[in-house]
């Protein structure tokens, strides 16, 4: 590859990566060690490369595309675009990828001895999110979430040699309940990729249209269903809670980190009395220090 070829991957790498600063968690946070923070940065940037190809998010230009072996003529077609990235993910377990950030996760897999099936998850869930828009009942949306969030969660207890079958139940709950947060916080935005992930029976049972998400600020009866779904997720955030005890040192703080992470922008949500139409609620750096602290002492 020419040097202009290596830092437009490099750009392209980068820029993937830099989007983990708008979480709603701690990515790789500084007191971990530099092993695991390498490996989570890894997981995370196939993680976020699969979620853009999935939203039509990648960078202009096409160069993702042209990495994974599409062609021009199919670079927007994203279920193309998908099959292309679990082929080149299958090399990640017994050749070389072609993408960078796939290159950067071989060394991680190999080091962890982590297994295709997380990865297969989450692409499966960005195949599904091209092919289902809505969601008819609660438990259809946690079947989605099996696919869409609770993989990361396995990952990163495979990446720091603690899972247990116990430990996987409860990170499963927490993730589960930060996937549905950020689908709260992204109302009106899914809604504009004409996707919604409020179940069609609670909006019935709340009295919501999709008209009511549509609109500027929302009305009580949208805010009244932001606010049950809000506590169901609150609720698994809960559940999920214990794993933080189950571990030690630095994971903790980690751990904890993910779970306060939830919580405040739970909190954020209310203090914007659920209208979560005019854009996502975001916590402030304070309420979630507060938040990691209650869930170190295992108070939340």
């Amino acid at each position: 590859m020419t040097q202009a070829g290596t830092a437009r991957t490099g750009d392209l790498e980068r820029g993937t990566l830099d989007k983990a600063a708008d979480e709603n968690f701690p990515v790789a946070p500084f007191f971990l060690p530099k092993a695991w923070r390498e490996d989570l940065m890894a997981v995370y940037g196939f993680a976020r490369l699969v979620d853009d190809i999935g939203d039509g998010d990648l960078a202009p230009g096409g160069s993702d595309a042209r990495l994974l072996g599409v062609s021009p003529e199919e670079a927007e077609d994203r279920l193309t675009l998908l099959d292309a990235f679990e082929t080149d993910l299958r090399r990640v377990f017994d050749a070389t990828p072609r993408h960078p950030l796939l290159r950067r996760l071989q060394p991680t897999v190999r080091r962890a001895g982590l297994t295709p099936e997380p990865f297969l998850g989450l692409i499966a869930a960005n195949r599904q999110d091209q092919l289902v828009k809505r969601y008819e009942t609660y438990d259809d949306l946690l079947a989605y979430c099996e696919l869409s969030a609770n993989p990361v969660g396995r990952l990163v207890l495979a990446v720091t040699g603690t899972s247990t079958p116990e430990r996987v139940r409860r990170s499963d709950a927490i993730c589960t309940g930060l996937q549905i947060v950020e689908h709260l916080q992204d109302v009106a935005e899914d809604l504009g990729r004409d996707r919604v992930y409020l179940p069609a029976a609670d909006m019935k049972r709340f009295h919501v249209q999709e008209a009511d998400l549509a609109t500027p600020t929302a009305g009580a009866s949208v805010r009244a269903l932001v606010a049950y779904e809000a506590e169901r997720a609150r609720d698994l955030l809960n559940e999920g809670a214990p794993l933080v005890g189950s571990v030690h040192g630095r994971l903790k703080l980690l751990l904890a980190g993910f779970v306060a992470g939830g919580r405040a922008a739970i909190h954020a949500i209310a203090a914007a009395h659920y209208d979560v139409l005019p854009g996502p609620p975001k916590p402030g750096k304070l309420r979630l220090l507060r938040e990691v602290g209650v869930t170190l002492r295992g108070e939340g």
